[in-house]
């Protein structure tokens, strides 16, 4: 197979596909959230235990 056909049958296949990139069942607030809500307390807990100071 070579690169002409390859890119051609990628671009085919790419634009036949309905492909949507958001889940329905999944909010960016709680996404964004849950993960500000981890770092802050993986910061919490790194600051805690750093006890060099």
């Amino acid at each position: 197979m070579s690169l002409t056909s390859a890119h051609s049958a990628l671009v085919t296949l790419a634009s036949e596909s309905e492909h949507t990139d958001t889940h329905e069942s999944l909010s960016p607030y709680v996404t964004g959230g849950s993960a500000l809500l981890i770092l802050l307390l993986l910061l919490y807990v790194t600051t805690r235990f750093n006890r060099d100071r």
